[in-house]
């Protein structure tokens, strides 16, 4: 049989009732936590007909290490915190807002695709699959919300190429949700036990908050629903020689969203400082495009094949530098002659580009370029990071692996 706590109304065995209730007057901090946890539950399950947004999906449960302490000191504690997680993402499946983007008949990868078989030469091509460009508006998100915007980039290619992404992707709703959505997911994320490092870092809140948020947080969010998403670091500056546990350079922990790339108002360098620091660059801008045609090049797809362009099963790329990110989908190379190196140009869509004139441009043929296109020469900083998705779906063992974010450090 089972009753309601006369103290926290957590329901519970009824012949453990007493011993639940008195475990409130022997410990404050749990009494605490479990009014919190009552008053969520009261929340899910009576407002199950509210359906006008994410914010009706409040609260975290980051379960801390004095949370799981304290979850030995009554029975049920533990299953409880799952019924309340459970409910808080059912809630959150019903709640959750599309997001709203400019749909571009033909879609916006089929126009590139044209755009690029027109230059011809000697030129080819690597392209990802379908994609949604979602813009930066300056209502909601500008300054602040880029990469959430690549998020959602990605997400509208995961939807679309991947079943069995599809199936997973925010409850199965089959949309791209708005930001606050994408907010919410990313707190339960956290609340799941994945990167407590940085759920700490935003004090396990993002909800309504205009924080910018980069690789890690994009990592975090799919790894949540099972899939394999990665972090690559492309690093000049000394400190990127972490060490794993192991002691070997190679895989380092990642430390928090964006930290790297907020480091201003460095000290002066000087002449044979700056030299050195633009002979690094030069060297790191290879190695970089040289790992996006690899990457796009390593799995190319049968179909949509063009005699310039080549379309990728590979997912777009989250593209992270300093004060910014994008959305790498492509890459176009044009052989050089004579003994000359190779071209490379970045193929970018950049959430601060209007989508209109995106499709403007790319449907005339005509000052696309500028748009996506992003010479070698352009990539000037230090500091790179990419986020990607491998296909499939973690099993349980693995999903305990994905819970720490970490990175494959590419040093140059």
């Amino acid at each position: 049989m089972i009753s309601s706590c006369p103290i926290c109304n957590i329901q519970v065995l009824t012949v453990e009732l007493e011993q639940h209730a008195n475990s409130h007057f022997e410990d404050d901090d749990q009494l605490q936590r479990d009014m919190e946890l009552a008053h969520q539950m009261a929340l899910a399950e009576s407002n199950t007909d509210i359906m006008n947004g994410p914010e009706h999906c409040t609260g975290s449960f980051t379960r801390d290490s004095n949370a799981q302490g304290a979850s030995s000191s009554h029975t049920g504690y533990s299953h409880h915190y799952g019924e309340v997680l459970d409910q808080q993402i059912s809630c959150l499946v019903r709640a959750q807002i599309p997001s709203k983007v400019q749909e571009v008949e033909g879609g916006i990868m089929s126009l590139l695709m044209s755009c690029l078989e027109s230059e011809g030469g000697s030129s080819t091509s690597m392209i990802s699959g379908y994609i949604d460009h979602h813009q930066s508006l300056s209502s909601e998100d500008k300054g602040w919300g880029c990469g959430w915007r690549n998020i959602q980039m990605m997400s509208s290619h995961l939807l679309k190429q991947r079943p069995e992404a599809r199936e997973v992707l925010f409850g199965g709703s089959g949309f791209v949700p708005d930001i606050p959505s994408l907010q919410r997911w990313l707190e339960i994320a956290w609340d799941k036990n994945f990167d407590t490092i940085g759920s700490n870092h935003f004090h396990n809140k993002v909800y309504g908050a205009k924080k910018w948020i980069g690789t890690t947080e994009c990592a975090t969010l799919f790894r949540s629903f099972g899939l394999r998403s990665r972090i690559v670091d492309f690093d000049s500056t000394e400190s990127s020689g972490l060490q794993n546990k192991n002691g070997k350079h190679g895989v380092s922990q990642v430390r928090g969203p964006m930290d790297k790339f907020l480091i201003k108002n460095n000290p002066p360098k000087s002449s044979s400082e700056l030299c050195r620091e633009d002979a690094e660059i030069m060297r790191g801008r290879q190695v970089l495009v040289d790992w996006v045609w690899n990457y796009f090049a390593s799995e190319r797809s049968d179909r949509f094949t063009t005699p310039h362009v080549t379309v990728s099963n590979k997912t777009p790329l989250y593209f992270q530098h300093q004060g910014h990110s994008r959305t790498i989908v492509g890459i176009q190379k044009k052989t050089g002659y004579r003994g000359s190196h190779d071209q490379y140009t970045l193929l970018i869509l950049d959430p601060g580009h209007r989508t209109a004139d995106l499709e403007r441009t790319l449907r005339s043929k005509k000052g696309w370029q500028s748009l996506v296109k992003r010479g070698v020469h352009t990539l000037r900083k230090p500091q790179y990071q990419v986020c990607y998705v491998d296909s499939g779906i973690a099993n349980s063992e693995e999903m305990e692996q994905l819970e720490t974010i970490d990175s494959i450090l590419v040093r140059f």
